[in-house]
């Protein structure tokens, strides 16, 4: 493809979405931007979320790691399942039972206000980084294979970039972002399957039947690792890590959970994470199966391209056609900008609800002008850690990095959550913070003497571990505080 298609794809692409925004941000307020007035249909809503769980991220990362770890990843895949139940059974009725617009309410309400400002805190931290994680990696192929040539430096690809997400969700927040989740989680599976088709038509295997024998026969095509239990690829802790990587990337997220919170009652919600995990988990399994036929390929044409460049390389200068590098660029925008523009508006709505209290503090006219400017900040804020990344990020693949961050910032959320629901007990709120801000630094501290005296590798399962360093520290202070042995859950039944 040459630049100048790929500019007009992006164009066209992108003039649907802010379409699609006009259309349904008729009449908007407040309570549509951070709640899509509770009118969102469950499917909707279940489609659009495996849009933003993927991400550009799975979309490159996952088939890119294939070749250095084989299908490993399906074991975190599998450990999804088992979050996503712990979600629509336990947290998704305690939600909807307290009626929340941001899911930190619930720790205000049951420990105390530093403890809301604590959980949106880490929240605003973590998408942030998460976000900018994600952009960063489709800016990067942007600026490798269209912008670059073009002489534009990274920081102007990033801020367009940005500038895009803004502009179709500024006017309607999370009810423009259920549809336009939609339509891009449509355009990613048919770029998926678009994909594998152009590759193994390639390499001659014959039809689906062909592609099934040949994943299977690979030496590639290994998910579980039951060997060295030290190692970071072990069966049960990735296993363990996938679950509690669902739990709190999508039930402790206020990215995630704000779609989920959109939809008419409980039961509607619940039945959104039934079917959105059974799709899930298919999904991955085949973006895996593509990384086995991309990596047969590369080596079929000498392509020396590995991990996150391996499936922009082949896709758009593997001499696929114009097809195939088309199919490419919208699956990878859709799946980039459909978890970047939820980011946005969660970002938006953690700190507008959270931090500062907008709904009970100032007039409908006063929060819409507020809620438009701190959108405006954390569009900002993207723009300036996304260019930072580019002088950090070095090596590895992306998806290894997010995981292992998010294991030392969501945890503590973990162990937040965690005790607030399995205990009745209460932990005076002002002591929280300085828990949650010490249990990171434990954590690697723990990790690395483990990594360097034993030889264990936490991996990603770092995140229990931060989740439990957490919920001890709460246990601990729980002994010391006046309140102790209180039943606050007693309130929401």
């Amino acid at each position: 493809m040459t630049s100048t298609q790929i500019l007009i794809t992006i164009a066209v692409y992108f003039a649907v979405l802010v379409g699609i925004s006009f259309i349904v941000g008729r009449k908007s307020d407040s309570a549509t931007f951070f709640r899509g007035n509770r009118s969102s249909p469950w499917y909707i809503v279940a489609f659009g979320m495996i849009g933003a769980s993927l991400s550009g991220v799975t979309f490159i990362s996952v088939p890119g790691a294939v070749e250095a770890g084989a299908m490993n990843y399906f074991q975190v895949v599998l450990g999804y399942i088992v979050g996503y139940a712990v979600i629509g059974l336990v947290l998704m009725p305690l939600y909807y039972r307290m009626n929340l617009t941001s899911i930190y309410s619930y720790l205000g309400d049951r420990y105390g206000s530093a403890a809301q400002y604590t959980g949106s805190s880490f929240f605003l931290l973590s998408r942030i980084v998460g976000a900018s994680f994600r952009l960063y990696l489709v800016a990067g192929v942007l600026q490798t294979f269209v912008f670059d040539q073009m002489d534009i430096a990274f920081w102007q690809t990033v801020t367009f970039t940005v500038l895009l997400i803004w502009l179709y969700t500024f006017k309607s927040g999370i009810k423009t972002i259920v549809w336009t989740d939609t339509l891009q989680t449509l355009f990613m599976l048919i770029a998926l399957g678009a994909a594998i088709y152009f590759i193994s038509d390639s390499l001659d295997l014959g039809g689906f039947s062909g592609v099934v024998n040949f994943v299977n026969d690979s030496d590639l095509s290994q998910i579980f690792f039951w060997d060295d239990w030290k190692s970071d690829q072990y069966f049960v802790k990735q296993f363990l890590a996938g679950a509690f990587i669902a739990i709190v990337m999508t039930g402790l997220d206020q990215d995630m959970m704000q779609k989920n919170l959109t939809c008419r009652s409980l039961q509607d919600a619940q039945k959104n994470i039934f079917w959105f995990t059974l799709v899930l988990t298919a999904v991955n399994f085949v973006f895996l199966a593509l990384g086995v036929l991309l990596t047969a390929f590369a080596k079929a044409e000498s392509i020396t391209a590995t991990k996150d460049d391996l499936f922009p390389a082949i896709a758009i200068n593997g001499g696929l056609g114009i097809g195939m590098g088309l199919v490419f660029l919208l699956g990878l925008i859709a799946a980039a900008y459909s978890s970047a523009d939820s980011a946005l508006t969660s970002l938006t709505t953690s700190f507008s609800v959270d931090i500062v209290k907008i709904e009970t503090r100032f007039t409908e006219r006063r929060q819409q002008l507020l809620r438009k400017l701190f959108h405006i900040g954390f569009s900002v804020i993207l723009i300036l850690v996304i260019v930072s990344f580019e002088y950090v990020i070095k090596d590895a693949s992306v998806i290894n990095k997010l995981f292992v961050f998010a294991g030392y910032t969501y945890g503590p959320l973990l162990g937040l959550f965690g005790f607030g629901i399995l205990t009745k007990r209460s932990v005076y709120h002002k002591i929280i913070p300085f828990i949650a801000i010490a249990s990171p630094f434990l954590t690697y501290l723990i990790s690395y003497l483990s990594s360097t005296y034993s030889g264990f590798e936490f991996g990603f399962f770092v995140l229990l571990l931060n989740g439990a360093v957490t919920f001890i520290g709460l246990l601990v202070a729980s002994l010391f505080s006046p309140q102790a042995n209180a039943e606050p859950l007693a309130a929401h039944s």
